[in-house]
C-alpha cells in the first residue's frame, strides 16, 4: 500500500529526501504535520489570523523554492522557525504601511477601567512574559511553547549554545523573582 500512512511513518529528513526526489505526497505529509505549528507561531508573530495564514502559505512555498536541494540538518521546526519569524516581520511592516484601522471604530474604554484580562491569570503571565526583553522571550516561548530543544533554538537563531542557556536562564529568573509569577515556580 503506498499512500499517506506510509509517509506519516517516516522522519522529517527522509519526507525531505523524498521531496528533493519529486514526491509530491512526502510534501504533502510535511505539510500537514507542521501547518498547526507553523500557523501557531505566526499567529504569535502577527498577532493576526488571517496575517498567520498568509505567512503559513508563505513558508511552505518556500520549501518548495528551496526543493530540490533543499537540505535538513535537525528538526524541520528549526529550519522553518527562523523563516516563519522573517516572513511575519516582513508581512507586519507591509500592515503597517497600509491605511490605519479608522481609530472612530474602536471601542472605547473608560480612564478608569481597568484593563481587560487583569483577573485571568494567564493574561497576567502573558503580560510579564512579553514585558521581557525580546531575545529572551523569543528563546523562553521557543523552549515551552514550541518545545524545541536547548540546540535546536541555538541552530534556528544562528546563536551559540552558551548564549541560548544564558537568555533562558535570565529570563526564566525575571519571572521566578516577581510577585505575580513566584507560584508558577513553586514546587
Amino acid at each position: 500500500m503506498s499512500g499517506g500512512h506510509e509517509h506519516e511513518r517516516r522522519s522529517d529528513a527522509e519526507l525531505v529526501r523524498a521531496i528533493n526526489a519529486g514526491d509530491r505526497r512526502a510534501f504533502e505529509a510535511l505539510y500537514h504535520r507542521h501547518r498547526d505549528w507553523v500557523a501557531s507561531l505566526a499567529m504569535r508573530f502577527t498577532g493576526d489570523r488571517e496575517a498567520a495564514l498568509d505567512v503559513l502559505q508563505e513558508t511552505f512555498l518556500y520549501l518548495v523554492r528551496k526543493s530540490p536541494g533543499l537540505e535538513l540538518e535537525g528538526r524541520l521546526t528549526s529550519l522553518l522557525w527562523p523563516v516563519v519569524k522573517h516572513l511575519s516581520i516582513a508581512h507586519n511592516r507591509k500592515r503597517r504601511r497600509e491605511p490605519a484601522v479608522d481609530p472612530m471604530a474602536m471601542p472605547v474604554r473608560g480612564v478608569d477601567d481597568p484593563p481587560p484580562g487583569l483577573d485571568d491569570p494567564r493574561e497576567a503571565l502573558a503580560g510579564l512574559v512579553g514585558g521581557l526583553p525580546e531575545a529572551q522571550r523569543e528563546v523562553l516561548l521557543m523552549r515551552y511553547v514550541d518545545g524545541m530543544a536547548l540546540d535546536e533554538i541555538a541552530a534556528a537563531l544562528g546563536r551559540p549554545l552558551g548564549t541560548v542557556k544564558s537568555r533562558l536562564h535570565h529570563a526564566l529568573a525575571r519571572l521566578r523573582g516577581d510577585p505575580r509569577t513566584k507560584k508558577y515556580f513553586e514546587r
